[in-house]
């Protein structure tokens, strides 16, 4: 019941708060190992939950691990997106999906954080679907405003531009391209989901 009203009770990535202001954070991120799944959304077509099965799958959430142990590996949250413009050489950045679009096409790269005591690649569990890959993020930095409500394209849009404006404003010099993370499945009532728009500073 708690989910329906937006509580977030798994695991969450490790973060200090290195400046605030009104408008966004500046955090930074600890070294983490993630698995992702990317594939172009044209492939699955008439699958709502896009790449999210396939984690689900490697992870155990939906039944039986898939993975070579098998180990039930614990959700976390956020679900990560990141998408790339083509067209641009600035790039763009959950608790965990991951959106890039390559030139010619658009293909989508879905994250799951995995919990912390995996502290290496390595360590976790590997995947049966060679398809998942689980690799290394090293310490990171991010501006970041977080929002409620139904992270729709337009939403997500207007943040990153206020975002971006409010950091190159303050001297920040962004280095990539922003991250949707979202801490709350599906059914989370619109009004009590978390959602942020990161976006990597040097």
């Amino acid at each position: 019941m708690g989910t329906v009203f937006g509580k977030i009770s798994v695991e969450t990535p490790n973060y200090k708060v290195i400046h605030s202001t009104a408008l966004y954070e500046i955090r930074q991120y600890a070294p983490s190992v993630v698995a992702q799944f990317t594939y172009d959304p044209s492939d699955l077509k008439g699958n709502k939950d896009g790449g999210f099965t396939v984690l689900a799958n490697y992870i155990g959430a939906l039944g039986n691990p898939q993975n070579t142990k098998p180990e039930k590996i614990a959700m976390t949250a956020p679900v990560i997106t990141k998408t790339q413009n083509p067209e641009s050489e600035k790039i763009a950045m959950t608790a965990p999906v991951v959106t890039r679009e390559e030139k010619g096409k658009r293909m989508v790269t879905m994250e799951f954080l995995l919990p912390a005591k995996y502290g290496k690649a390595e360590d976790a569990p590997k995947p049966v679907d060679e398809r998942v890959v689980i690799r290394e993020e090293g310490e990171r930095k991010y501006g970041v405003v977080g929002f409620a409500g139904v992270a729709t394209e337009e939403v997500v849009a207007e943040k990153v531009e206020k975002l971006k404006e409010s950091l190159e404003k303050d001297g920040y010099k962004i280095i990539g391209d922003y991250i949707l993370a979202r801490y709350n499945p599906p059914w989370t009532l619109p009004p009590f989901r978390t959602n942020e728009v990161m976006i990597p500073i040097e």
